[in-house]
């Protein structure tokens, strides 16, 4: 996946369009590095899955 592509999902779950994206381990450091810019980025959870694979969650309030 391109960048693009990882702010559209962020986009979508952010706005309550999908519930949680899932995040394959090969596009993990790409997907971060688009996340973290996000000025709402504490409100995003990641879960990790076995394989490396990554689900992420948008929280109404931010996490600690």
């Amino acid at each position: 996946m391109v960048e693009s592509e990882f702010v559209q999902l962020i986009n979508a779950l952010r706005n309550k369009e999908m519930e949680e994206i899932q995040v394959e381990k090969e596009d993990f450091l790409t997907f971060r590095a688009v996340l973290v810019k996000q000025p709402d980025f504490r409100h995003f959870r990641g879960i990790a899955d076995h394989g490396g694979n990554i689900r992420y969650q948008y929280l109404d309030t931010p996490r600690s």
